[in-house]
């Protein structure tokens, strides 16, 4: 065998599950077909600007809460800086701007205010929700998929509080509505709750499971919201240093295009370029619809399971706009996230999410700039467009979406300095999100939870994880579905799972904000802060003019050692078939250097990681 385990989709999930794998000591491989790893989660840069490409609006790194992020780099023996933002976010809706402070007894009066008749419900509905949650939730940690809850130890967290347990419990079949009716009867605090459920699980009030909604309307308030300092490269690049640290193998730019079975069992993957890996033990990272629509062969399963993949509902698809704006046209006092509610009584296109992260982290944009990125559905076809026909589509798109923007930020048109959109098409051809379906299937009844796709498989050596299972949508849902894969896989081997312990050392620092770049890597060495320095300069091209069509892996390298991944980054070198003399010719051709005349330092980083490594 080629590996102990493969590990087919580099988001989230997958790298969470190859991480911790690879910690114990298995040999993985973790195949994707991006160029960098993370899926959604991740960066892209314009010029001298970085842009958070999809999940920024992250949780679950908190000391309380549900905090599976936390407890995976602390697993993992990974230290990693966070900024925390001071709110959850703030939601503009009907004129009136909602705060979701961390202190939920804050955040009802503010709640209260607005919907008066309603105060004490509101009151009563928190107070429920919070103590259920710290029942359920808090007081005996466990991060595992439901699916795969260890009965013994859910029996003894029952025991110690039944009422809540039943009550959790009873939430499982009904909806986010009927619960929400048992405490409230005023309309319009019901469409308030909808764009909460449409923003948590893409999914209504009257589609959304009760026993999720419950959970989320509490557990980000009490967990935080936070941000990698430095971007999202940060967040994905720890995980893939892991991997790589510990003789794992990231297989980036191949897609596999089928699962290899041998008497009827799957064996291994067959990629683009004609290879074929093999390993006794296959975890999936991907979505239920590419599983069963595409890299298993219809000999190998039945046409029910077929027919239920491909008919899960997904998610409605997404817009993004990226933009960079003059600084002052973003008011004091703004959320580096916020939400644009422009239809109070149904979900529309001038409905968006806008994250202004560099509000919190100085290090996205220059002194005088802002990002701007906004999130929103769309409900155009982008189906069979030609070229010209696509681009005007997107220049309109462009246009509305900043629209909608400058009903918040009244000056942003004229402040917008660059601006770009990524379209359905967009997010399905770089992250394989199935047309444009940023959450995979939607977490309503009818496919919530134990009906969607599990960790385990009809086969004994195919493990899911990812927002088609149990979990869904959600950073810390997905990594959550990823952990539990890999310790599913762990017992199956006989191996020590991961499992919470009282007093696990802290790996996970929180960093004064606002971020700025001369915080960035201070708790490196003079030589090691240089050059990751240097190496965050890298534009990470899509098409990289400095090699210019070589195969040494420059942008892998320097994306490496900008996270500290230096052994990676070593191995990715040693891997090229280029002399050293080339680089100089690298560093010619340098995007930064046509640009503004001032090369990566190409040349000092690589003999920096020979240095370090030697």
């Amino acid at each position: 065998m080629d590996y102990d385990a493969i590990i087919v989709g580099g988001g989230l999930s997958g790298l969470t599950a190859a991480s911790l794998l690879a910690k114990r000591h298995l040999k993985v491989a973790v195949i994707d077909k991006s160029y960098q790893p993370g899926g959604s989660c991740g960066v892209f840069k314009r010029k001298h600007v970085t842009f958070d490409q999809g999940s920024a609006m992250l949780y679950g790194f908190g000391e309380n809460g549900f905090n599976a992020h936390r407890f995976v780099f602390n697993c993992l023996e990974e230290p990693i800086d966070m900024i925390q933002h001071n709110l959850l976010y703030c939601v503009n809706f009907k004129g009136k701007k909602i705060h979701f402070w961390a202190d939920i007894e804050q955040f009802s009066e503010e709640l209260a205010d607005i919907f008066s008749s309603e105060k004490k419900n509101i009151k009563r509905f928190y107070h429920d929700m919070l103590e259920m949650y710290q029942h359920v939730m808090v007081e005996n940690p466990t991060y595992t998929t439901a699916d795969e809850t260890d009965r013994n130890a859910a029996l003894k967290s029952m025991l110690k509080h039944p009422i809540s347990y039943i009550r959790f419990l009873s939430y499982l079949n009904k909806s986010a509505k009927s619960l929400l009716e048992k405490y409230f009867t005023d309309p319009e605090i019901f469409k308030f709750f909808d764009k909460l459920t449409s923003t948590y699980c893409y999914a209504t009030v009257e589609e959304a499971p009760a026993v999720l909604a419950a959970v989320m309307f509490v557990d980000n308030h009490v967990g935080g919201s936070y941000y990698p300092a430095g971007s999202t490269l940060f967040l994905p690049g720890k995980l893939e240093k892991v991997i790589e640290e510990n003789s794992g193998d990231m297989i980036l730019e191949k897609e596999v295009l089928s699962f290899i079975f041998k008497d009827g069992k799957p064996a291994g993957v067959k990629l683009d370029d004609g290879r074929e890996l093999y390993a006794p033990d296959i975890i999936y990272s991907g979505t239920v619809w590419n599983l069963y629509g595409k890299l298993i062969d219809p000999e190998y399963t039945t046409k029910q399971k077929i027919e239920w993949a491909l008919n899960q509902v997904p998610t409605y698809p997404s817009v993004v706009l990226y933009t960079v704006v003059d600084r002052n046209s973003i008011p004091d006092g703004t959320a580096p996230i916020e939400m644009l509610v422009g239809n109070p009584d149904e979900l529309d296109e001038s409905e968006v999410t806008a994250y202004i992260l560099s509000i919190d982290d100085r290090t996205l944009c220059a002194a005088d700039e802002h990002t701007v990125i906004a999130i929103g559905p769309t409900f155009e076809n982008w189906e069979g467009l030609d070229r010209k026909s696509y681009l005007l589509k997107k220049k309109l798109e462009q246009d509305r979406l900043i629209a909608v923007l400058e009903r918040r930020f009244p000056n942003i048109r004229q402040a917008v300095r660059y601006a770009e959109v990524a379209t359905p098409k967009t997010i399905e051809r770089y992250n394989m999100k199935n047309g444009g379906a940023v959450a995979g299937p939607k977490q309503m009844l009818g496919q919530h939870m134990f009906k969607r796709l599990k960790t385990r498989t009809e086969w004994d050596n195919i493990f899911c994880c990812g927002e088609s299972t149990v979990m869904g949508t959600g950073t810390p849902t997905v990594t959550t579905s990823g952990l539990t894969a890999a310790n599913v896989l762990l017992k199956k081997l006989g191996k020590e799972p991961f499992v919470y312990q009282s007093g696990m050392k802290n790996f996970v620092r929180m960093v004064e904000k606002p971020f700025t770049a001369e915080m960035l890597y201070e708790n490196y060495d003079e030589n090691e802060k240089n050059v990751m320095r240097e190496a965050m300069r890298c534009r990470l091209c899509e098409h990289p003019s400095c090699t210019n069509g070589n195969n040494t892996d420059i942008r892998g390298i320097m994306r490496r050692i900008a996270v500290g991944n230096f052994a990676g980054a070593q191995k990715r070198w040693s891997e090229s078939s280029s002399e050293a003399l080339m680089l100089e010719q690298f560093e010619a051709r340098c995007i930064c250097s046509v640009e503004n005349g001032q090369a990566v330092k190409i040349r000092e980083a690589i003999a920096f990681i020979e240095g370090v490594t030697s």
